[in-house]
């Protein structure tokens, strides 16, 4: 059984690692909402722009999370990935979060071939292996490490193939293939910790579902695609 996991999961990135851009040439719009115990409290939604071997990725979100009544964590911020042919070649966001701003600009650096990151949590050099942890890419799983798309910081990973699953959104159904993605240094307090599962539709290589615990079950589900 061991065995027979791993050939799925090497078979999964072979089919994915093949013009990763060319896989969303018909997208231009990804919605997804988001959810805290099974109630929707926001969303995260995706705009593509193309002009010939350009591509940008205007990504928008909110959530608020209330409590008698009450605000008690209010998020809300934009982002904008620039891509040439399967290349990042930048990435800007502002992100407001209970007031206090946070930012990240990378820039692709020829010279040294490396990403310049400035950011609310991390300021310096980055591997060109890293991705932008968004979710509107499954890219983000063949990655050794992600770049923050709200502070910058960078985190190294690892990637579970966990089987495949037939799941049900919103009375669509998906034949799906299911991931655990967790933080390769296991001594970061748990708040810092990477712990998601991910679902992937097998027919659209879209994520359609991502699920994490952290104060509350919480839930970001595809809506709709354009």
């Amino acid at each position: 059984m061991k065995k027979l996991i791993i050939i799925l999961f090497v078979v999964f990135f072979s089919s994915v690692s093949q013009g990763h851009m060319a896989h969303y040439k018909k997208i231009n719009k990804i919605e997804m909402e988001i959810l805290r115990n099974n109630e929707v409290i926001g969303y995260s939604s995706y705009l593509f722009n193309r002009k010939g071997d350009t591509t940008i990725v205007i990504n928008q979100f909110k959530f608020e999370v209330k409590l008698l009544g009450a605000t008690v964590f209010k998020v809300e911020g934009h982002g904008k990935e620039t891509y040439l042919k399967d290349n990042l070649i930048s990435y800007r966001s502002k992100t407001l979060q209970n007031k206090k701003e946070k930012f990240v600009k990378v820039n692709l650096n020829k010279k040294l071939k490396k990403f310049d990151i400035e950011g609310s949590s991390y300021t310096g050099l980055a591997s060109l292996n890293n991705i932008i942890g968004n979710w509107w890419s499954h890219k983000i799983l063949q990655a050794e490490s992600q770049i923050s798309p709200i502070s910058g910081s960078i985190k190294e990973q690892l990637v579970t193939f966990i089987g495949k699953e037939n799941i049900i959104i919103d009375g669509n159904e998906y034949n799906t293939d299911h991931f655990k993605l967790t933080s390769k240094d296991v001594s970061l307090p748990e708040d810092k910790k990477l712990n998601f599962d991910i679902w992937v539709d097998k027919k659209t290589l879209l994520i359609v579902k991502v699920s994490y615990e952290r104060m509350g079950n919480w839930e970001y589900r595809l809506k709709n695609v354009e």
